[in-house]
């Protein structure tokens, strides 16, 4: 890298701090942008700046205290389910990561210090935003950078700590500069909370500044941010809905769940049923389906919003429907990939995407299943359910280190008759408690299959319509909207205990 004089947005800095434009959100990728969708900042030494110093000098940079400032608050916030538990909490400002954030295929090397930014740099490459970055975690700071990037280019993004006083760290930094290429982004982890500080890596080019200790979700964030589109205002949350076990009703489960989402909570939702050859999502909602899942997994590099909004049929105002053709004249033999990409499209189009999975176990349903914001494993309370359950449980557990745990829901509980596991044995068995318990209703459920109809409308006030309503309420993380009951009088309609006592005479 040169040298030369770059753009620099924070040149003309005034005293005021404008968080919007200093801090930029963790916003959600599209996996199909470009890895630069914006002209990244150049990051070079400043224009005049004297030579390297020797090692161990200090280079005084006006205005810049020697002392280190405060660490970091001692409160951090976490930010609702994504956190596995109290070791993945995060600085407040990362609440955006409620929006989802996926990195790109691009190249990352990391040269810690602290052994707990080691492991926290660790999991983050583990994560299931990053499988498609690929990371280096090196031991050294910015001497080990310097000394890796004299010999060889430099990646995409570069992630340095220091933890030196703002002055060495600068200069470090600025020595750091003459070894990168043009467009490298930079990432630096110090040990002082200081605007000052700030502002002047900001004006030298480094893209972001952490304060350390950092958390896996906390890095996530940042290179999301960094390399976050434009073009897509945000991705849609995708909840996967699997069976234990053949016959467990997921299907059923996901769609009622997905139809209480759009319907009583108002959000827009798309289901995605991936059972080519036996999905049941258009046979549940009545509707004479074309081939959308398939269209789709068939050209997913053609895929855009005007396509895929002809490939949905439109069920309600709010929820949409792309069904499996469900004929056997076809070996559907899809890539992986194929899978991954029509689902970051469909994420495009609507807040929520529930994924109607099948029964089966290939590489595609691994994946999907691994990469999912959201898990539900649907089981019955039997023997082979709980095996099965267990299973999957474990192996999503591993892959998503960062992540909550899937949530299990019990279906066909109390079938007459049937000897069962108790909810709480079986969730003991798992380490995970059940979210809810679907009671079984032969009744209910076979008119509402018959007539291709939803549980809420069927049986509004049955026992596994409020299951419904409660399981759209957790994946969704939304309350239903407040509304008069019958018989009521909206809050503008309200009268008075004593308003017949004030009547003005006519």
């Amino acid at each position: 890298m040169t040298n030369a004089s770059a753009s620099r947005p924070f040149d003309d800095l005034d005293d005021e701090f404008d968080a919007d434009l200093d801090f930029m959100p963790a916003a959600a990728l599209s996996p199909d942008a470009d890895i630069n969708p914006r002209e990244p900042l150049q990051f070079t030494a400043p224009a005049g700046a004297p030579a390297p110093a020797p090692a161990g000098a200090v280079v005084a940079h006006p205005g810049l205290p020697m002392a280190s400032g405060p660490g970091p608050a001692p409160g951090y916030n976490p930010v609702g389910e994504l956190v596995a538990g109290a070791s993945a909490a995060f600085a407040p400002q990362l609440s955006g990561l409620q929006n989802e954030v996926t990195v790109p295929r691009i190249a990352i090397h990391v040269f810690a210090e602290r052994q707990d930014t080691l492991a926290a740099a660790e999991r983050a490459g583990q994560d299931r935003r990053m499988s498609r970055a690929t990371t280096q975690i090196r031991v050294g700071g910015i001497p080990g950078a310097l000394d890796a990037y004299s010999h060889e280019p430099t990646p995409p993004l570069i992630i340095v700590e220091c933890l030196e006083d703002p002055q060495a760290l600068l200069w470090q930094v600025d020595r750091l500069a003459e070894v990168c290429d043009p467009g490298t982004k930079v990432v630096v982890i110090g040990a002082t909370n200081d605007i000052i500080l700030f502002r002047e890596l900001m004006k030298r080019g480094v893209s972001e500044y952490l304060v350390a200790p950092i958390q896996p979700l906390q890095l996530i964030a940042a290179i999301g941010g960094l390399f976050s589109d434009p073009a897509q205002p945000f991705v849609g949350r995708s909840i996967a809905f699997v069976g234990a076990r053949g016959g467990a009703g997921a299907s059923s489960v996901a769609h009622n769940t997905a139809y209480a989402m759009s319907e009583r909570i108002g959000a827009n939702t798309v289901i995605v049923d991936y059972d080519l050859p036996f999905g049941t999502a258009g046979l549940d909602f009545n509707q004479d389906p074309l081939s959308g899942v398939a269209d789709a997994l068939g050209q997913p590099d053609r895929l855009d919003a005007v396509l895929l909004d002809r490939m949905m049929v439109r069920c309600t105002d709010k929820l949409s429907l792309f069904a499996a053709p469900a004929t056997l004249d076809t070996d559907w033999d899809i890539s992986p990939d194929a899978f991954e990409e029509v689902t970051a499209q469909i994420r495009g189009t609507a807040p929520f995407v529930v994924l109607d999975l099948p029964h089966i176990w290939t590489g595609w349903m691994r994946k999907t299943l691994i990469s999912a914001d959201e898990v539900v494993v649907v089981a019955t309370p039997d023997l082979a359910s709980l095996r099965n359950a267990k299973n999957m449980i474990d192996l999503i557990r591993s892959g998503r280190p960062n992540d909550a745990p899937p949530r299990l829901v019990l279906n066909q509980v109390g079938v007459p008759g049937r000897p069962e596991i108790p909810a709480k044995d079986f969730g003991a068995a798992l380490g995970i408690h059940p979210s809810l318990s679907i009671p079984f209703d032969a009744k209910l459920f076979g008119m509402a299959a018959n007539n291709g109809q939803m549980i809420l409308d069927a049986g509004a006030r049955s026992k596994a319509a409020e299951a419904f309503q409660t399981l759209a309420q957790i994946v969704s993380r939304r309350e239903l909207p407040m509304i008069a009951g019958p018989g009521k009088a909206s809050k503008g309609e309200q009268k008075s205990m004593f308003s017949g006592l004030f009547k003005k005479k006519t």
